[in-house]
C-alpha cells in the first residue's frame, strides 16, 4: 500500500488537476474562460429555483376533456357504423362515460349490439392488462344501446395524457432555453413546473398553457353563416370563430367547416418561424410522408376550394387552394408579430397538448431569498471546513494537514462534477456538500487510527502505514458503500430538492473515497519517501 506505480501517480495528479479547472469558473466566473470548447471547463453549476429565484406553477391537466373528445370520435364512427348497416336510430348523444342511442326497432336491436360490440373492438385495438377491453357495449330493455368506456381504460387514458402533457411541456421550455427546469407529475392530474432563473413568467405561462392543436379542415360554403350561428348546420359541419387577427371577408367573426380533419398537427415533423412573399412573419411547417400524402391528395381533390386552418378551436387562415401541394411543406399566414411566429413555431414543434391546462398555483422566488440562502451556504460550509481542517490538524499532526489537503481537493472534485454535468444546486445540495465535508476525512480518521495501533504494536513507520491502509480499507468502502445506497433510494425515490441531496451527498462520497485513498496516501508515501522517519508524527 506504499508503493506507487508511475501511471498511479499521474493518474491521482491528472484528476486533481481536472478538479481544480472545472471548479475554477464557480470561484473566478465563467468570462475568463469563454470561447473554449463544450468539454473544456468554463461551465459554473446551475443554480436552483431557491437560490437564483424564478417561477413555480401547480398546472391541473383537464383530462375530462380527453375523455369527452374520445366520445365525440367514438360517436361519429357509432353514427357510420348504424348507417352502414341501415339501423334505424333516435337520440345518439355522447356522454360523460361514451356514447348512447336508441334503437325503437326492436328486431334490429340484436343487430345495432352486435355491430358496436364489433366497432368497440375495432376501437379499443389491444386489449388492457387484465383482460380489460377498454371498451364496452350492452343494450337495455327500452331499446337504450350504450357504449362507455370501462374504469380501467379511463384510468389508463387519464395516466397517458398527463404524462405526454408533461413531456410536451417539457419540450416547450427546453425550446425556450430554460436550464434545468424541475417538470413533474404530482398527483392524478397535476403537474409541477420550476424554472430558475426565468425573466419573462407571462410569455411562459402563455406558452406552456396554450394547448397547440392544429388542424385542417375544408370550408363548407354550402350554408350561410348567419344561418349556421342560428343553430341552421348541416351534418357534419361545426361552427367556428376566426381569430381577431384574420377576420375573413368583411369582418366575418365566424366560419362554417367540415368537421373531419384533413391532416392534424400529429403528423408535423417541423415548424420554423419564416416571412411570406409580402415579408410578413408567417411560420412555415413540414408533414411526414403519411401527412404530407394526406395534404397533397386533400389539396388536388379540392383545388378552388378554401382550407382552413385551426389552432386550439379557432381559425387562424383560411386560404384557397390555388393548386395541388405534394411536397408536404406549407406555410401559415396570418397577422403574426416576430414573436407570435417565433411561439408558434415553437409549439407546433413541440406538439400539442392532450388537454388544456389550468393553473392552479403561481409563485415567483425573488433572487434576494436565494442570495440569502447562498450566503447562509457559504457561511455554513467555511464554518465546517474550518472546524474539520482545526480538528484534523489538533488530532494528527502533520498528517492532518495533508488530509486537509486531499479535502481541498476533494471539494474542487465535487464542484468540478456539478458543473461537468451541469446538475442543478439547491439548498438541500449545499446540505449534501456541507455534510460531505464533515464526511470526507472520515476514511483519513479510520486509517490514522489504525496506524496509531500499528506503531504502539510496534512496527516500523512503512509497515504501521501499510498495515494501516491495508487493514481500514474494508472499512472504509463498507461505511461509504451503506451510505450511497441511501443516496441512490433518496434519488430513485425521492423528487426535486430531495434529489438534489442524494445527487451532492452520492458525489461527495466518492469524491472522499478517492482522496482519502489515493490522494492522502500519495501523500503520505511522498513524505515518507523524502524524509524517511523514524518516528511518525501523528
Amino acid at each position: 500500500m506504499v508503493y506507487f506505480s508511475r501511471w498511479k501517480i499521474l493518474l491521482v495528479v491528472g484528476v486533481c488537476l481536472f478538479g481544480l479547472l472545472y471548479a475554477a469558473p464557480n470561484v473566478l466566473g465563467s468570462r475568463l474562460f469563454e470561447g473554449l470548447p463544450g468539454w473544456m471547463p468554463g461551465k459554473q453549476i446551475n443554480l436552483g429555483l431557491d437560490l437564483q429565484g424564478g417561477s413555480h406553477l401547480l398546472l391541473e391537466v383537464e383530462t375530462d376533456v380527453v375523455l369527452r373528445e374520445e366520445a365525440e370520435s367514438m360517436l361519429d364512427a357509432v353514427r357510420i357504423e348504424l348507417r352502414r348497416d341501415r339501423i334505424r336510430y333516435t337520440g345518439l348523444s355522447a356522454t360523460t362515460d361514451g356514447v348512447s342511442v336508441r334503437i325503437p326497432d326492436a328486431d334490429q336491436r340484436e343487430q345495432a349490439l352486435s355491430a358496436v360490440r364489433g366497432l368497440a373492438r375495432q376501437l379499443s385495438g389491444s386489449t388492457l392488462p387484465g383482460g380489460d377491453p377498454g371498451l364496452e357495449a350492452a343494450m337495455s330493455e327500452d331499446g337504450r344501446l350504450t357504449l362507455v368506456i370501462t374504469e380501467a381504460a379511463r384510468r389508463e387514458r387519464v395516466t397517458s395524457a398527463v404524462q405526454q402533457s408533461v413531456e410536451i411541456i417539457r419540450r416547450r421550455v427546453d425550446e425556450l432555453g430554460t436550464r434545468e427546469p424541475n417538470i413533474q407529475r404530482q398527483g392524478e392530474d397535476r403537474v409541477i413546473v420550476q424554472l430558475p432563473g426565468i425573466d419573462d413568467p407571462e410569455r411562459i405561462k402563455d406558452l406552456i398553457g396554450q394547448t397547440a392543436k392544429l388542424t385542417f379542415h375544408l370550408v363548407d360554403n354550402s350554408v350561410n353563416v348567419q344561418d349556421a350561428l342560428q343553430g341552421r348546420v348541416p351534418p357534419g359541419s361545426e361552427v367556428l370563430p376566426v381569430d381577431e387577427r384574420d377576420r375573413q371577408g368583411a369582418g366575418a367573426s365566424h366560419i362554417v367547416l367540415r368537421k373531419r380533419v384533413v391532416v392534424s398537427g400529429d403528423r408535423l415533423v417541423d415548424s420554423q418561424p419564416t416571412y411570406d412573399e409580402n415579408n410578413l412573419p408567417a411560420v412555415s411547417f413540414r408533414f411526414d410522408s403519411v401527412g404530407g400524402r394526406r395534404f397533397g391528395q386533400a389539396t388536388s381533390e379540392n383545388v378552388g376550394r378554401q382550407l382552413a386552418i385551426v389552432l386550439d378551436g379557432k381559425v387562424i387562415s383560411a386560404p384557397v387552394i390555388r393548386s395541388a401541394i405534394l411536397g408536404g411543406n406549407g406555410i401559415i399566414t396570418g397577422r403574426f408579430s416576430v414573436q407570435e411566429a417565433q411561439d408558434l413555431s415553437l409549439l407546433l414543434r413541440a406538439g400539442a397538448l392532450p388537454a388544456p391546462l389550468n393553473i392552479l398555483e403561481e409563485r415567483t422566488v425573488g433572487p434576494g431569498l436565494g442570495a440569502d440562502s447562498i450566503a447562509a451556504g457559504k457561511i455554513a460550509c467555511i464554518v465546517g471546513l474550518i472546524l474539520v481542517v482545526v480538528f484534523m490538524v489538533a488530532a494528527y499532526g502533520l498528517f492532518g494537514v495533508l488530509a486537509d489537503i486531499a479535502l481541498f481537493f476533494n471539494i474542487c472534485l465535487i464542484f468540478a462534477l456539478l458543473s461537468l454535468l451541469q446538475a442543478t444546486l439547491t439548498l438541500p445540495g449545499i446540505a449534501g456538500i456541507v455534510l460531505t465535508i464533515g464526511m470526507a476525512v472520515d476514511a483519513n480518521v479510520l486509517i490514522f487510527e489504525r496506524i496509531r495501533e500499528e506503531v504502539r504494536l510496534g512496527r516500523t513507520p512503512i509497515s504501521a502505514i501499510d498495515a494501516g491502509y491495508q487493514r481500514a480499507l474494508t472499512t472504509i468502502i463498507d461505511s461509504n458503500l451503506t451510505t450511497l445506497i441511501a443516496a441512490v433510494l433518496l434519488f430513485y425515490f425521492g423528487s426535486g430538492p430531495i434529489r438534489g441531496f442524494a445527487v451532492t451527498l452520492s458525489i461527495g462520497l466518492l469524491t472522499s473515497m478517492f482522496t482519502a485513498i489515493m490522494v492522502t496516501r500519495l501523500l503520505v508515501v511522498f513524505y515518507l519517501r523524502r524524509r524517511r522517519p523514524q518516528v511518525l508524527p501523528i
